[in-house]
């Protein structure tokens, strides 16, 4: 689906960057691209007449990554930024960004409040291919001790297995370690604690739990 662009007006603009929302540069009074604080923990896909909006891996040069969201979906927001032009976007985890314009603030009345962000396309077609995961020496025989135990623990090592073979070093594009998670969430501390605790955090405010999180992924391919 094309996204129209919004000119913005250079008052509106520097109206913006006086609040903090955007920032300017005080010579060219041209907005620079800027993630914000968060004014939402959840969007809605607007209802709209192609039933579905293009997700981006950017808000800078974003690029559709080939999914999309369908109306009336509701969905957790890590992210809130405005790009150079103005316009204002929603990060839904692993740098998965939509334009806010098409969704609104909050849930959808029916919409599932467990649901969790897209995953990339090349992301789920390369989780279960050995030839395009690499693993850096020595780290896949790193141990730590987990936070979650029972049932918990044995879907936790069953998605780590789907995603990366159970190794630490494991790397897919932005995607790193044993539970593939963005290269962003774990701000450049790739121990196995870091990803440990990064990954705990990630299912428990995306699922709830890694029981729920394992059922996802049975029922789509990716978490």
């Amino acid at each position: 689906m094309k996204i129209k662009s919004i000119l913005v007006k250079s008052i509106a603009v520097t109206a913006l960057s006086v609040t903090g929302l955007v920032a300017a540069n005080n010579n060219t009074n041209t907005a620079q691209a800027a993630i914000v604080e968060n004014d939402t923990d959840v969007v809605t896909v607007k209802n709209i007449s192609d039933n579905a909006i293009t997700v981006y891996n950017s808000y800078k040069k974003p690029e559709a990554t080939g999914q999309t969201l369908a109306s009336n979906t509701s969905w957790k927001v890590i992210k809130t930024a405005y790009d150079a032009k103005g316009h204002k976007w929603y990060d839904l985890g692993k740098n998965q960004w939509v334009r806010a314009k098409y969704v609104t603030r909050g849930y959808h009345t029916q919409a599932a409040v467990t649901q969790a962000p897209v995953q990339h396309q090349t992301q789920t077609e390369n989780t279960n291919s050995a030839a395009t995961t690499t693993v850096a020496n020595n780290t896949n025989t790193q141990t730590t001790t987990s936070t979650v135990s029972g049932s918990e623990a044995s879907a936790k090592e069953w998605i780590a297995g789907r995603e990366s073979g159970g190794s630490y070093g494991a790397s897919n594009g932005q995607y790193v370690g044993k539970y593939q998670l963005s290269a962003s969430y774990l701000n450049g501390d790739y121990s196995a604690a870091n990803q440990e605790r990064v990954a705990d955090n990630y299912v428990k405010g995306r699922y709830g739990s890694w029981t729920a999180a394992k059922a996802f992924w049975q029922a789509n391919g990716w978490y």
